[in-house]
């Protein structure tokens, strides 16, 4: 959803915004509000979180006013997606409820804005994010203590979405990793020891690049040469399992 707003004049950098918020009066007073800030633009409009990454991956906006409680993909999620782009946006949460406080600082929100939203604490954090963005380069994000149940492949601007349950495996390739899913292949830009630290319970590693997941095994076999291999119950072909690896994953098969 565009926005029309424009960044006034002003010698301080234009901070670029999108609102996420269900509720069209909700993001109409936020676009109030922020009319009356200095040095701000609102780039775009979104009504969930799907909508709200995908404004995100075209527009590179510099702050996101983040609703938690939304259809489909809520808030925290987004916030945990927006967390591993690059650029990386700051994240403010707006929303009716205090019960996700602790939620939403580990989805690495900057601040946390009860609803209705008043123009003192809007102000502070805008201030807050300008100070994230100024000390953004080289900052990691802050790490979740909840596995995302997507995945987020961005190519050119535009955004796919891939169910985490429709992974089959990941492959480290040069700087991306390679997600091997139910419809096809896409490519991310995560580390596959970042995807095996947030997702422990759902794959497995069994090789230095490579994770797979745990339903989707079937079976180790050795080939011709002695070397074993991973059959997977949707792959096209056995995967090259490592050394290190293959008592831990004998013991996998045994439970599944």
């Amino acid at each position: 959803m565009p926005a029309t707003s424009s960044c006034p004049s002003s010698e301080e950098a234009c901070l670029r915004v999108v609102i996420a918020d269900d509720e069209p009066l909700a993001r109409e007073r936020l676009r109030s509000l922020l009319a009356e800030q200095p040095g701000v633009e609102v780039v775009a409009e979104a009504e969930n979180g799907e909508q709200a990454l995908h404004a995100c991956a075209e527009l590179q906006p510099d702050l996101v006013l983040l609703d938690i409680a939304m259809p489909g993909l809520d808030g925290l999620e987004a916030a945990r997606h927006l967390a591993t782009f690059e650029p990386r946006p700051a994240v403010v949460f707006c929303t009716a409820y205090d019960a996700h406080a602790l939620s939403a600082f580990e989805a690495a929100a900057i601040d946390y804005l009860m609803k209705p939203v008043r123009s003192e604490r809007l102000a502070a954090a805008l201030e807050r994010a300008r100070m994230f963005l100024a000390g953004r380069n080289g900052q990691p994000a802050a790490p979740s203590q909840q596995a995302r149940t997507l995945l987020c492949a961005r190519l050119r601007g535009s955004l796919r979405l891939i169910p985490v349950e429709d992974i089959h495996y990941l492959q480290a390739e040069e700087k991306y990793v390679v997600v091997h899913h139910a419809r096809g292949e896409d490519l991310i830009e995560e580390s596959l020891k970042s995807l095996e630290e947030e997702f422990a319970s759902r794959f497995v590693r069994i090789h230095r690049n490579c994770l797979v997941a745990r339903h989707e095994l079937v079976e180790l076999r050795r080939n011709g040469a002695g070397q074993v291999q991973a059959v997977l119950r949707h792959g096209k072909a056995p995967l090259e399992v490592s050394r290190r690896c293959v008592a831990s994953l004998k013991q996998d098969l045994k439970h599944l």
